[in-house]
């Protein structure tokens, strides 16, 4: 199956019509301001979600976000956990959240006003068969020295389906039913910031939804900005995490009959070593960032061969919670 790329068709909602209930799903640790400011971007949105389920794995509750009020009909839904890794609490979050169509972002963005409602829009359009994923960019403003990562900056929509030969979801700019989740399970827990192979969580999920039929849209209207505030010497460890999950994503999908993964593992590898070699004089620091980032890859394929290949993905649960005010005992 190849590419298809489509022009986003119009939104059937109309811009002043209500959007159906949501849940909005954000995971944090141990970055207090970032999370308030994300979450008084979203409640500043032209449109704001029905609940906001906040996953907090920080060393201390946040008392003041547990107990914030109903602002604009949003409930936040604070979950403090002693559990650790983005993907495990995504799929606390998942289990928490009371609605059935459920939005992602993270604590370190800033959304934009028409964000969420252009998210909801195309995803309704789309209907339970498909995803939404929409444009990250970076804030002009940070530190000086400061960088924000992993970004989506095509101006261009496009309709992705089957075997595409990138990683095309963005886990912090995502909305889906909770149909899809049950459909092809949750987050890996062994995927993400704050677990073993610390990142690629939601590459693997969307790799996942295509295999099984979804489509993922990409609505580049939909934009938030995703914050400046690692400074160059994070950037070393961030490209080793980046190639450690990378890595463990290619190796989880390997097959001996199938040679698709191991064609996209053998690409990036290809593609990082050509980086070195092409790297002006200038871009030193870029090229040792390759360097590292092929080095992760091949230790996470190593490693997940040797020890995860066998294990059963741990997905979590993907049912909503008995009531509305249940809380997990974690």
């Amino acid at each position: 199956m190849t590419i298809d790329v489509l022009a986003q068709p119009a939104v059937a909602i109309q811009n002043d019509a209500p959007l159906p209930a949501a849940s909005l799903i954000i995971c944090s640790r141990n970055r207090p301001q970032l999370l308030a400011d994300t979450l008084a971007s979203i409640l500043a949105g032209d449109d704001v979600p029905a609940e906001i389920v906040v996953v907090d794995q920080s060393d201390e509750p946040n008392a003041t976000i547990a107990a914030a009020p109903i602002v604009r009909g949003c409930r936040i839904n604070y979950r403090w956990t002693h559990t650790r890794g983005l993907g495990r609490a995504r799929n606390i979050g998942i289990h928490a959240a009371e609605h059935d169509i459920l939005v992602f972002t993270d604590d370190d963005v800033f959304v934009t006003n028409s964000w969420f409602r252009l998210l909801l829009q195309a995803l309704v359009e789309t209907g339970s068969k498909g995803v939404v994923t929409g444009r990250v960019l970076a804030t002009d403003e940070g530190p000086p020295g400061s960088f924000a990562p992993s970004l989506k900056v095509d101006q261009t929509p496009a309709v992705y389906q089957g075997r595409i030969g990138e990683d095309v979801l963005w886990g912090n700019s995502m909305a889906l039913y909770r149909s899809a989740i049950a459909a092809v399970g949750g987050f890996d827990e062994r995927l993400g910031p704050g677990a073993r192979f610390a990142s690629a969580d939601d590459n693997d999920f969307g790799f996942r939804l295509l295999e099984a039929g979804y489509r993922i849209h990409y609505v580049p209207s939909a934009v938030l900005y995703h914050r400046a505030w690692r400074f160059e010497q994070d950037y070393p460890r961030l490209r080793w995490d980046y190639g450690r999950g990378q890595g463990a994503f290619y190796a989880k999908h390997l097959g001996l009959h199938d040679g698709y993964m191991f064609r996209r593992l053998v690409t990036s590898l290809l593609s990082h070593s050509l980086n070195i070699a092409r790297r002006p004089r200038l871009e030193r620091a870029l090229a040792y960032g390759d360097a590292v980032y092929i080095l992760g890859l091949l230790s996470a394929v190593g490693e997940w061969l040797l020890t995860q290949l066998v294990r059963p993905a741990p997905y979590g649960p993907t049912t909503k919670p008995a009531a509305p005010d249940a809380r997990l005992q974690l």
